[in-house]
């Protein structure tokens, strides 16, 4: 199977560690929305979209890239993951815009990943920011557990 993991990861990298380490398991490139073709994604059997969550929602650019696709008229596989300050809130998850929106988009997106990262957004730039040194080992096992399970499930990446 053909994966591709669509990656915006602006302020410490926290986003993109947590996609190269899904990449390799994968053996999925992992790209910024503004390098994929949107026609290349719709031979691909698997997409991953992520990015870090900026006052509880995804990365703009990363938002644009999702609006900007076609309707599809096949279900494609794809998941969605994050990194964030805070933890997401049960009454309002993070990743559900995200994830309807995909389904408008032909894909289905019922797998989700998420982990706390490094942040320094306001005010917590004030105290030298919060979750110093994540996302670390254990969120990047996590990561890797998640991807394992994606391959399983969908046959990604013999």
């Amino acid at each position: 199977m053909k994966a591709v993991i669509v990656c915006t990861s602006v302020s410490h990298g926290n986003t993109r560690r947590i996609a190269d380490v899904m990449g390799q398991v994968l053996e999925a490139p992992v790209v910024e929305p503004e390098q994929v073709d949107t026609a290349e994604l719709s031979g691909c059997d698997l997409v991953g979209f992520g990015s870090g969550i900026f006052t509880g929602n995804f990365h703009p650019r990363l938002l644009q890239f999702v609006r900007s696709l076609p309707a599809g008229e096949q279900r494609r596989k794809a998941f969605v993951f994050a990194t964030s300050g805070l933890p997401e809130l049960r009454f309002r998850p993070f990743t559900r815009p995200l994830v309807r929106l995909l389904g408008g988009k032909g894909f289905e997106a019922g797998d989700t990943f998420s982990c706390r990262g490094f942040d320094t957004w306001l005010p917590f730039r004030l105290v030298g920011g919060i979750n110093k040194g994540r996302p670390g080992a254990p969120d990047l096992d996590a990561a890797r557990t998640f991807a394992e399970g994606l391959r399983a499930r969908t046959g990604a990446a013999s």
